[in-house]
């Protein structure tokens, strides 16, 4: 029997179009979860190609991180308004339960899991649950996430810069806690010192040079966020290049690995489901029950890679400290973005016409 040409040849179209609407969804994908992708692709080469991590002089990955780490904090001083900073004070209700819960119940869940997790979890493995744990709350996805899901955009802005500037301080407190509580020596002094001198003075400095270059920085604001990203990705290698170039990863068991990535999702499932009713507890209203749950359920990469350059500087064991971060932060942007959209879509329908 034979086929007809022009069927055969609609076929061939039809699987044609098919092939051509894959290659688009896929290209679409990749583009709208590119910073995801290039966070994997960063730990990937820090993984094959830990040979950098051993150059030494003023190239090396040290010098480099160090001043990126310096202009990004600079950067986010001088794009921080506050105007828009302090027209979200006056919640005080979203404000305790935001750094409550990013400074008290995080932290005590990962105590919890850092002294009873002993016997199935390596120092190290347990230290970087911890370390996602005391870190602050992200600033531009819970604002943005905030944003669209209808919360209160001054409290968001608030809270999450609130949080990171509190973070300076209290993340490097808690480490040295747990760490002398523990068994990993910790000097909290050194810690704050360099915090200060690497982020906290750029980003003073950022603030006070903002009225200068305002107009600048939102001139070539695309360029600054490629910067931004740039920094995050040359710390989250380094990482990476040094845990693998002192030849550590051996020394981790398959538990330590499962552990980090089970802990990270059972801790971001716990915030999601937690937040919600504790903040209709508290009588918070709609917008601010929002706020509450993506500045309070939040973790930042952003804050959190540059503090453990810092804080763990010289441990062979960074890579593997600041696993549960790089697991933590892309779950929540996915998690959040679904969360933020059925919000958007409750609102849209209660706010149509019946």
């Amino acid at each position: 029997m034979r086929c007809n040409k022009k069927e055969h040849g609609s076929a061939l179209n039809a699987g044609s179009d098919v092939n051509t609407d894959l290659a688009l969804q896929l290209r679409a994908w990749a583009k709208k979860q590119s910073a995801l992708l290039m966070i994997f692709g960063a730990v990937l080469l820090g993984f094959l190609f830990p040979a950098p991590a051993r150059l030494e002089g003023l190239v090396s990955l040290d010098t480099l991180t160090t001043i990126g780490i310096a202009l990004i904090f600079f950067l986010h001083g001088a794009n921080l308004a506050p105007k828009v900073f302090l027209s979200g004070v006056a919640a005080w209700r979203l404000h305790l339960l935001v750094q409550s819960s990013t400074y008290v119940a995080f932290p005590a869940i990962g105590a919890l899991v850092y002294f009873a997790g002993e016997p199935w979890l390596s120092a190290d493995a347990r230290l970087g649950f911890f370390f996602l744990t005391a870190l602050p709350s992200t600033i531009s996805s819970a604002v943005a996430l905030a944003a669209t899901a209808g919360g209160q955009v001054p409290g968001a802005v608030f809270n999450a810069s609130l949080s990171n500037l509190a973070g300076l301080l209290i993340t490097p407190a808690l480490i040295a806690l747990i760490g002398q509580a523990g068994d990993t020596q910790f000097d909290v002094l050194s810690a704050v010192i360099g915090i200060a001198k690497i982020v906290l003075l750029p980003f003073a400095v950022g603030q006070a040079a903002r009225p200068l270059i305002k107009a600048q920085l939102a001139k070539y604001k695309p360029f600054l966020s490629a910067v931004d990203r740039g920094v995050i990705l040359l710390i989250v290698f380094k990482a990476f290049a040094e845990t693998g170039a002192a030849g550590t990863w051996s020394r981790f068991s398959p538990a330590d690995y499962l552990g980090a990535m089970a802990l990270a999702g059972l801790l971001l499932a716990i915030a999601f489901a937690a937040l919600p009713p504790v903040a209709r507890a508290m009588g918070l209203k709609d917008d601010e029950q929002i706020t509450a749950l993506f500045c309070g359920g939040t973790k930042s990469l952003a804050t959190g890679a540059p503090m453990a350059q810092i804080l763990f500087a010289g441990l062979p064991s960074v890579g593997i400290i600041m696993l549960p971060l790089l697991i933590y932060h892309p779950a929540q942007l996915v998690l959040g973005a679904a969360v933020a959209q059925r919000y958007a879509e409750r609102r849209s329908k209660a706010a149509a016409p019946v």
